[in-house]
């Protein structure tokens, strides 16, 4: 049961790096690219879409972690897990202080509504994200290296 823990619990993981890192160094770009308003309207429906998805994806990830430490507190390599953890608290918390405002409010976002500053916005939520990209990849690589 415990290895079944494991093994959902880094594919999950992983698989929220993956997005978050195509966010990051694919999908943003992109966007940023095309001409006219279209990048700010698909930086407003991304914001929707991955808006509603990711608080379960992230708080979901957080809690398998903190599972397979309780579940395996006297196994060795446990401190990877515990540290992974805590990384995950911190992605949350960051989400939740610094991106999810920026999100809240871009996410509604038109070429009619949008502030002036939309674009200084957008790029600060975009550093912040960079983070915590850095932060989950590095919870992503204890929880794989316990694993192993």
């Amino acid at each position: 049961m415990l290895e079944a823990l494991e093994v959902v619990t880094i594919v999950l993981v992983g698989l929220m790096v993956g997005v978050e890192l195509a966010v990051a160094f694919v999908l943003n770009p992109i966007l940023y690219g095309l001409p006219g308003d279209s990048g700010l309207i698909g930086r407003a429906h991304g914001g929707r879409m991955l808006g509603a998805l990711m608080p379960f994806w992230y708080v979901g990830s957080l809690v398998l972690a903190a599972i397979w430490a309780v579940a395996a507190w006297r196994d060795p390599g446990i401190e990877l897990v515990v540290v992974a953890a805590g990384l995950l608290i911190v992605s949350v918390v960051m989400s939740v202080l610094l991106l999810v405002p920026i999100n809240n409010r871009s996410k509604t976002w038109t070429p009619e509504n949008r502030p002036a500053d939309w674009k200084e916005q957008s790029q600060r939520w975009d550093r912040f994200h960079y983070v915590r990209v850095a932060v989950i990849v590095a919870a992503f690589a204890l929880l794989a290296t316990a694993l192993a």
